[in-house]
């Protein structure tokens, strides 16, 4: 799974940007994102799993894992 590919499809369809994303993670977590500082994440593959868990919870998803 390429997470980058999957929250920007998921952003997408919900209809959020990366600027209005990186805005309401800022004021959930209280800890400055910016839409650069998100996208270089995504594109180095440097999100931690509480990060996207935060971003995903913002938008009414969450993270499952489920046995193969």
């Amino acid at each position: 799974m390429d997470v980058r590919n999957e929250l920007k499809y998921i952003l997408g369809k919900e209809a959020i940007t990366l600027t209005k994303m990186a805005e309401l993670m800022t004021e959930k977590t209280g800890r400055k994102y910016t839409v650069n500082s998100l996208s270089g994440k995504l594109l180095r593959k440097s999100i931690t799993l509480d990060e996207t868990s935060e971003l995903l919870d913002i938008i009414g998803y969450h993270v499952e894992f489920v046995k193969n």
